[in-house]
């Protein structure tokens, strides 16, 4: 599980703040019983006279009573059971009551993380992504090929609109299968609207499901957040953080390459995060409309050669998707009404 340490301590503090909940509603619960019932705190102080006898008993290896201590102790539990049944209150209204039972709301069964630890993982995984939204809608269940045609070739390559998607979509699968036993990188690249951004998502949402750190940022939001930081235009102990994930998450997305202003520093900090990422094994997709040549002379060829060593280069053909989408809408309403085809 892709846990920085940040991370990781978030997570915990929760569990931290929900023992100290259950803590003070148990002792609500018997503040309020006693203050009706003043022989429960009457009972309740025999049990636990008679505990301690038991302890002691054990202590000093005479279990000659031990049977007649434990017979007494259950006949006090049993007569508290009977006040609050009576009085119409559940059997365990004065015992601990957890949100997960099952580890007791310590996010450990013995040494291994919990069920409920998981899912606290991957919720804030999903909130820290910035992605959890439009998951629901860009997957790869959602992906369809019926945008894609079969007759707009690639003059280059002479593949189909339809066979660079289906590649692409191909290795994107296998990537996500992949994951975890072999370090790669993406490099998607081609014309606006082509499904681009659609295919990161679709990658995001299946490593986020397996608790994978990811991170998604638009190019021009990534070295915004980089600006603000080298010029102190803002220092934040969340900007900090923000940064961390930047480098050490399991999977990064820089989406839309070529559309901030590219200068020196622009260069300087996507070398730095391409370089860093790289070196410690983080893999990283980056989505771009330029084409490989103006990519090549828009940002260096320094970056250019790291990033044609070090990714799978998927290139995307085609028409506009987006703009089919919104004409074939309009084809099928006239003033408002749907037309029935």
């Amino acid at each position: 599980m892709g846990l920085t340490n940040t991370q990781y301590n978030t997570i915990m503090r929760d569990y931290q703040r929900q023992q100290a909940t259950n803590q003070r509603e148990l002792a609500a619960r018997i503040e309020e019983v006693y203050g009706r019932f003043p022989k429960l705190a009457e009972i309740d102080g025999r049990i636990a006279s008679a505990s301690t006898a038991c302890a002691r008993r054990l202590l000093s290896h005479d279990s000659a009573s031990l049977e007649e201590l434990r017979s007494q102790i259950a006949w006090y539990s049993g007569q508290k059971k009977i006040i609050l049944q009576d009085a119409g209150y559940p059997d365990d209204y004065l015992s601990m009551r957890y949100r997960c039972p099952d580890c007791q709301d310590t996010g450990y069964i013995g040494s291994k993380r919990c069920h409920c630890f998981n899912q606290a993982a991957i919720d804030l995984l999903y909130t820290q992504s910035n992605l959890r939204e439009i998951l629901k809608e860009e997957n790869f269940s959602a992906f369809s090929m019926e945008y894609y045609s079969k007759e707009v070739k690639d003059p280059l390559t002479g593949l189909s609109s339809f066979q660079t998607a289906e590649h692409a979509l191909k290795e994107c699968k296998r990537f996500v299968q992949d994951f975890d036993r072999n370090f790669e990188n993406i490099f998607l690249y081609g014309d606006t609207g082509l499904g681009k951004t659609f295919l990161a998502h679709c990658i995001a949402k299946e490593l986020l499901e397996s608790a994978h750190s990811v991170v998604y940022f638009s190019a021009f939001g990534l070295f915004e957040l980089f600006s603000d930081s080298a010029f102190r235009k803002k220092d934040t102990y969340e900007q900090s953080i923000e940064e961390e994930h930047i480098f050490d998450c399991d999977f990064l997305i820089i989406d839309d390459l070529g559309t901030e202003l590219v200068n020196a520093f622009v260069c300087s900090e996507l070398f730095h995060v391409i370089n860093e990422r790289i070196q410690y094994k983080r893999s990283t997709l980056i989505s771009t409309n330029l084409p490989l040549m103006t990519f090549a002379d828009t940002y260096s060829e320094r970056i250019f050669s790291r990033i044609s060593s070090n990714y799978i280069m998927l290139k995307m053909v085609g028409d506009d998707i987006r703009l089919k989408k919104k004409l074939s809408h309009r084809e099928g309403h006239t003033d408002g009404i749907p037309i029935r085809k």
